[in-house]
């Protein structure tokens, strides 16, 4: 059997272009592979170069030739790894059996293969427009925009317009949370889409400037998000990274010059449409351009300036590939050799910047998952979730663990050992039951509290200020004109009843009208009295001691108050207890008389108290307004602001010390419950809590007022 060394290696594709391209960090020429088919390009050094140069031949006599004509001191191995680098990237001509394979991928790849489906929903593109020639008269029309004078009159705008923002920071935040509506979210994707193709407008201008074509422009789909994109992929012709990195940085620079501008025209502009259209393109390409594109842990336009202004192709592959070789050193104790040679304070650098990377994309692409889940219907929601899970995060993990087992024999004995009592360690750290805190949000109120209404619309004559009251003391008094106006007429109608009554005593001959009038007079006397009761519930008063809070300083003797209106609330300081709600999952780990540690908002230290009650079915409307997320709070709320999306359970709890600001406070709890291990198989089910309270539809909200 003929050795591969000694076989004449297949021809290259005729199609395929070789450029100069700029030289390496340390100095060796380098040169790019360009196929023309797919605007594809590889970067060799000048041993590949030099190889290419006697292709044809077998790998033994190119390495004799190339050690003969040259410095370089090649060995037939890195010959037949060029030839399988050729070979995996389709550049050689292909044979029978090569052409049989390729077929087969393309049949593989059709709309009817479940292959094809997947890589489509992943990520494909669209070209929508071939624009070199649009683009070069445009170039030539927009020269002045590329002046330097430009560029900081500009920088200089931005910064005015900024200044001017900051000096009305408030209205310019008002007027961003009150965009978030139906018809704001519409303008948003409006201005998205002005943002983002004037951005992909920068790319191709300054392409098409440095005397490169521009194949395509269109729209890129990355798991069905929609994303413009420009082919600038003949960057990699330019010699200089100076050039490449003008091109890769001219969508940033293009879109925060429009949310500069834009931010300047908001601060000058009255209010009105213009303003608000302003205020969008502002906003989002801002956002955006800092948070999105700038980031150098995705393949955006900050990865490639990145890799521009360190010079550095393929940044993400090389360091990652350091990563993983590290990770075996490290971890396994593998003696592999690293991929490429570094000063050891780079190759950290290069590490670090892969296990960040690695982190990025972990949160990223679980985001992206549970969104999708979120969007679609369940059924296809799981099923694309899974999808997602298993290629962006299981694929990669499980292509590492087998290279982990294929090297098993070579990784030492005592790493190995290391290694069994890590994994026992986290096994036993799963199923040991030491888990008990369960999560909850609530809050916390005046056990015994009463909130002041008017019995009805009444003018207010006085009220009390804040402060400590007895029981029976007045909070406030008040009183209704129509009331005094029926007391005076019953009571002047009564008098003169009264008088025919005594009249007719003294006269014999009126004795028979003398019942009808004695029940005119009862009448009167019952309205009054009535009229009297009424009043008196304007006079409103303390029916236990505690303290008056919360009255409005604005109310004024005289003003008419209406029944939905309070006056204040009378608070009993000496016990408090907490509205908490928790998730359907954690509840059946409560139990009565539990610990909880109670932590209001904005204050750092914790309130200790016990479970009092457990509500027995799922609290169909939150208590308080604070809690919904219509109103900022922590708990999901729908279309209904007070009725939870998911299902939560109520939990009555009191507290054994009262608050420091008396008044109704939001915060966070921490409850001891069951002891239970992180891993569900090994949690033993208890039975349901039996309820100790229950109150209709919310389950536990006790309430003396109204």
């Amino acid at each position: 059997m003929l050795d591969p060394a000694d076989l004449p290696l297949p021809p290259l594709r005729e199609d395929l272009r070789l450029c100069d391209a700029a030289d390496n960090r340390d100095g060796e020429p380098g040169w790019m592979i360009h196929d023309t088919v797919v605007n594809r390009f590889y970067r060799i050094g000048w041993l590949e170069f030099e190889c290419l140069l006697r292709w044809g031949q077998s790998p033994r006599q190119i390495s004799e030739q190339v050690a003969r004509d040259s410095a370089l001191k090649p060995d037939v191995e890195q010959v037949l790894e060029l030839r399988a680098f050729l070979e995996h990237h389709h550049l050689l001509r292909a044979g029978p059996e090569q052409l049989g394979k390729l077929q087969a991928q393309s049949e593989a790849r059709t709309w009817s293969s479940w292959r094809w489906w997947l890589h489509h929903y992943l990520f494909f593109r669209v070209p929508l427009l071939r624009p070199q020639a649009g683009l070069q008269r445009l170039a030539g029309a927009l020269g002045w925009l590329f002046h330097p004078l430009t560029g900081w009159l500009v920088i200089g705008l931005s910064l005015l317009g900024i200044l001017l923002v900051i000096q009305q920071w408030d209205t310019f935040t008002h007027a961003v949370v009150e965009s978030f509506s139906t018809e704001g979210l519409f303008s948003f994707a409006l201005a998205l889409i002005v943002a983002k193709t004037l951005h992909e407008l920068g790319h191709a201008l300054v392409a098409t400037r440095l005397g490169l074509r521009v194949g395509h422009m269109g729209v890129a789909f990355l798991v069905l998000w929609p994303m413009l994109y420009t082919d600038t992929g003949e960057s990699w012709k330019l010699k200089h990274s100076r050039q490449r990195l003008a091109i890769a940085s001219a969508g940033i620079a293009t879109e925060l010059s429009l949310a500069g501008l834009a931010t300047l025209g908001w601060a000058l502009c009255d209010d009105g449409a213009l303003r608000n259209a302003l205020l969008y393109l502002a906003t989002t390409s801002w956002v955006l351009s800092l948070a999105l594109n700038a980031s150098p842990f995705m393949r955006f336009d900050g990865y490639f300036i990145l890799s521009d202004l360190l010079d550095f192709p393929n940044l993400h592959e090389r360091a990652s590939a350091l990563a993983r070789v590290a990770l075996r050193r490290n971890l396994l104790g593998l003696h592999e050799p690293w991929p490429e040679p570094f000063p050891s304070h780079q190759r950290r650098l290069l590490v670090a910047f892969a296990f960040a990377t690695w982190l990025y994309r972990l949160v990223l692409f679980l985001g992206i998952a549970v969104a999708v889940y979120l969007f679609f219907f369940k059924l296809l929601g799981i099923v694309l979730f899974m999808v997602e899970i298993a290629w962006f995060i299981a694929l990669p993990v499980k292509r590492e663990l087998s290279h982990w087992w294929q090297q098993r024999s070579r990784i030492p004995g005592q790493r190995k050992r290391l290694f069994y009592l890590c994994l026992a360690l986290g096994v036993l750290a799963l199923a040991v039951p030491w888990h008990s805190q369960v999560d909850a949000v609530g809050v916390a109120r005046a056990e015994h509290q009463l909130r002041v209404y008017t019995p009805y619309p009444a003018r207010l004559q006085s009220l009390r200020e804040q402060g400590e009251v007895k029981a029976g003391e007045v909070l406030a008094t008040l009183n209704e004109p129509d009331l005094d106006s029926r007391l005076r007429s019953s009571e002047a109608t009564a008098r003169s009843y009264q008088a025919r009554l005594s009249g007719l005593l003294a006269d014999p001959a009126g004795l028979s009208v003398d019942a009808a009038t004695q029940q005119r007079l009862n009448v009167q006397n019952e309205e009054a009295r009535s009229a009297r009761v009424e009043m008196a519930r304007l006079n409103l008063q303390a029916p236990f001691a505690g303290i008056w809070l919360d009255r409005d300083p604005d109310w004024r003797p005289g003003q008419w108050v209406n029944r939905q209106e309070p006056l204040g609330i009378l608070i009993d300081p000496g016990r408090w207890q907490v509205d908490a709600y928790v998730a359907q999952d954690q509840v059946h780990h409560l139990a009565v008389g539990n610990s909880v540690r109670f932590y209001p908002d904005g204050q750092p230290t914790a309130l200790q108290g016990k479970v009092l009650a457990i509500g027995s079915t799922r609290a169909n409307q939150l208590a308080h307004r604070m809690l919904s997320s219509h109103f900022g709070g922590p708990v999901a709320t729908g279309n209904q602001p007070l009725v939870p999306t998911h299902a939560v359970f109520q939990v009555l709890i009191a507290l054994d010390e009262p608050l420091v600001g008396l008044h109704e406070t939001r915060g966070r709890l921490k409850i001891d419950g069951e002891r239970r291990s992180i891993s569900p198989a090994t949690n033993t089910s208890r039975p349901p809590h039996q309820p100790t309270h229950q109150n209709g539809n919310s389950g536990l909200r006790l309430r003396i007022w109204r």
